[in-house]
């Protein structure tokens, strides 16, 4: 199978081949997608009747591509006379400039031609390999080739143009040139993806920027972040790669008058998620704050407001993936939105507490207290499905729902320690961190800014009689880490995996257990070398390259990260960070969902695990999150606290204009310089410092 090349532009992407070619099957995801509906299934150029072969493949911005084609390919040698370049740009849909170069000493005749055709398959159809239900249709006019296709209100269509103007019939567009010795033939295509209404009236669902205006946009978000200076090279070029991936990845609902939040990742989850974009959103706090308004802005605006099961619906609760295409129109499946998840809700307090913390941006806290009070009373009532003070899932769609709800959302990824699986309802550990931590972060809200004491002092009582009886249930005390979760019985679900990291990230471990916790984190049979597993070595599922049984998430390093360096371990902090970075030198600064488990030592390089998201939010966002924790960021009321712990071989670090209450601040940090990042080395402390660029103003 060819090497895809991906683009995209907001709600919009492009995945092709190689050659710029489009051959998509029913379960393959190639194709110009906008909201959920493939609006291009064919795009194949030939010359003459013949496919052209790569010469090279230029990505110029994550939403321009250039490929540079000859006829001949499939051989050692090329010597063509003739040479092809598409540059293709997604705009709205996306448009492709074609030439075509004679380099030899005779003008040529060619017949050009640009095969062309959809599907209109609905995201989940391509996941799923499910046929069509209305009727496709295509229609030539005089200037311009539309397939369409239509079922009942649902109707979708797709317009292609050209300058100079093609001959065009229902298998693509077809030009009869003559390109002079020496000179070139030009042609420019436009691929729009069209909703037409019920009284027939056209939306173009693509987004209208020009590349121009596309270019200038993306200097703004980089000139808006704050700039790296480092000694150590390769993390210069991981966040660079990780703002412009954040960039590709916004995504803006309709109802956010054109403010971004983050989307999951290409190519299946260009879309709303709520614990993605608010892991996500809290990994960017201090690089780009207004990810997390819009976030807290649109998952408030479609928060639970009735009892579904369709939807696994409650009161209250955040929503886990809103879809846009034919089977969510139809209820052919539940994401319109849907809500199956047990972690969005607390973190969703969570994430208002620390943007707030962050910007302070009251006026945000204020204008969504009912929707943070309906979360945490989700939190209390709804998600105690056994009515004993803990956050328990089970589905209630058996047909669509997701089994596992909680971040680790596979089938096999809750499992004692023979390997067999609990039943249903579950409450993973991580889960009762994030209500702890979002009582808590509700009680400051409550009385700092709603002026409501008596909730405050509610919310943490329930916190504190929390922590005082999960630290009783969750305990195994024969190993001294918290078990994954309990089963319906109350019985531990006892294996050893890398959620007790989150607990350390939520504060709901007493301080005399997290060196514990700690220990198991770097300890051989969780830390690979390049990371934390998501299960322990040794565990009766463990598989290095087991979704979540065994692979090396860079999303979970990070907050494990956090998480020990809220509990004062620096040292065991930049050991995680170190592994991660190092580890996204092998995948050209850009973190992929997950890599292989396997021990550093034995493979020299982290394993590539084959995921489909590329890029990947929360993976984008572990080096934003690995660069705040590394230099201890911290707001504290009016200013920025920073304590800086670096690990081996980063050198200095300085982040110049860090964004927040305070105005615009530099934070600085020094580590010792090391030739040799391989293997387990020991981090070093830096020295720490801070310099305020601007006064801070209280907001």
């Amino acid at each position: 199978m060819a090497e895809q090349v991906r683009i995209l532009n907001g709600n919009t992407f492009v995945v092709s081949d190689e050659r710029g070619d489009i051959e998509a099957s029913r379960t393959d995801p190639s194709g110009l997608f906008a909201w959920d509906t493939r609006f291009l299934s064919t795009w194949v150029l030939t010359v003459d009747g013949q496919r052209l072969g790569t010469l090279s493949v230029d990505d110029l911005q994550y939403f321009e591509t250039r490929f540079f084609l000859a006829p001949g390919g499939g051989t050692v040698y090329i010597d063509a006379q003739l040479s092809v370049m598409r540059q293709r740009t997604v705009t709205e849909g996306f448009r492709e400039r074609l030439a075509v170069l004679n380099h030899g000493e005779k003008a040529v005749e060619l017949t050009v031609h640009m095969e062309a055709g959809s599907d209109f398959s609905d995201l989940f159809d391509v996941k799923n390999d499910e046929g069509k239900k209305g009727e496709l249709y295509t229609t030539v006019e005089r200037d311009r080739l539309v397939y369409g296709y239509r079922r009942d209100t649902f109707h979708r269509a797709t317009e292609i143009t050209s300058e100079p103007r093609a001959k065009m019939d229902k298998n693509g567009l077809t030009y009869k040139i003559r390109v002079e010795p020496q000179s070139h033939w030009t042609c420019e295509l436009r691929v729009t993806p069209i909703l037409i209404g019920r009284n027939g009236k056209r939306t173009r669902l693509g987004g209208p920027k020009a590349a121009e205006d596309m270019g200038d946009d993306l200097d703004r978000w980089l000139e808006s972040a704050p700039k790296l200076e480092c000694e150590w090279g390769p993390l210069r070029r991981t966040y660079r790669r990780s703002l412009i991936d954040l960039a590709a990845l916004r995504f803006s609902p309709l109802t956010s008058g054109g403010r971004s939040l983050p989307a999951a990742g290409l190519p299946w989850f260009m879309t709303m998620f709520g614990r993605d974009s608010i892991f996500t959103s809290l990994q960017a706090l201090p690089f780009a704050p207004e990810l997390a308004a819009t976030t807290l802005r649109e998952l408030a605006a479609r928060q639970g407001s009735r009892f579904d099961d369709f939807r696994d619906e409650d009161p209250g609760r955040i929503l886990h993936e809103m879809r846009y295409g034919e089977s969510a129109a139809f209820q052919e499946q539940p994401h319109s939105p849907y809500y199956g998840n047990a972690d969005a809700t607390a973190l969703f307090v969570v994430l208002l507490d620390e943007y707030e913390r962050w910007t302070g941006d009251k006026a945000l806290v204020r204008d969504l207290e009912l929707e943070a009070r309906a979360a945490l009373r989700w939190v209390d009532e709804y998600a105690d499905l056994l009515g004993n003070g803990y956050v328990w899932y089970q589905r209630r769609n058996e047909k669509s729902g997701l089994e596992n709800q909680c971040w680790k959302d596979s089938w096999d990824s809750i499992s004692y320690r023979d390997g067999t699986l609990p039943g249903f309802p579950r409450a993973t550990c991580e889960l009762q961190g994030y209500a702890y931590d979002a009582r808590m972060r509700g009680a400051r809200l409550a009385r700092l800014i709603w002026k409501d004491p008596d909730y405050a002092n509610k919310l943490e009582k329930q916190a504190a009689d929390l922590k005082r009886r999960f630290n009783r249930d969750y305990w195994v005390a024969d190993g001294e880490y918290y078990a994954l979760a309990l089963d319906a019985e109350g019985k531990q679900v006892d294996v050893l995996t890398s959620n007790i990291g989150h607990l350390l990230w939520s504060g709901i471990v007493p301080q005399s257990r997290a060196r514990a916790i700690a220990r198991h984190l770097l300890g051989p049979r969780l830390f690979s070398g390049w990371g934390v597993r998501t299960l322990a070595l040794g565990e009766k599922r463990y598989n290095p390259i087991g979704y979540h049984v065994g692979t090396v998430w860079p999303f979970d390093c990070s907050f494990i990260a956090w998480g020990l360096r809220r509990y004062g371990f620096k040292k065991e902090a930049a050991q995680i960070a170190a592994g991660i970075l190092d580890a996204a030198e092998y995948f050209d600064g850009r973190l992929p969902e997950a890599f292989g488990g396997y021990p550093r030592e034995e493979t020299k390089y982290p394993v590539q695990y084959p995921t489909a998201c590329s890029p990947q939010a929360w993976s984008t966002g572990a080096p934003l999150l690995l660069l705040r924790t590394m230099l201890g960021l911290q707001p504290l009321e009016d200013s920025l606290v920073v304590d800086a712990a670096l690990p081996v071989g980063i050198g200095q670090i300085e982040l110049l204009g860090i964004p927040g209450r305070w105005g615009r601040v530099d934070a600085f940090g020094r580590g010792l310089l090391h030739t040799d990042r391989q293997g387990r080395g020991r981090p070093e402390l830096g020295t720490t410092g801070a310099k305020r660029r601007r006064a801070a103003a209280a907001v």
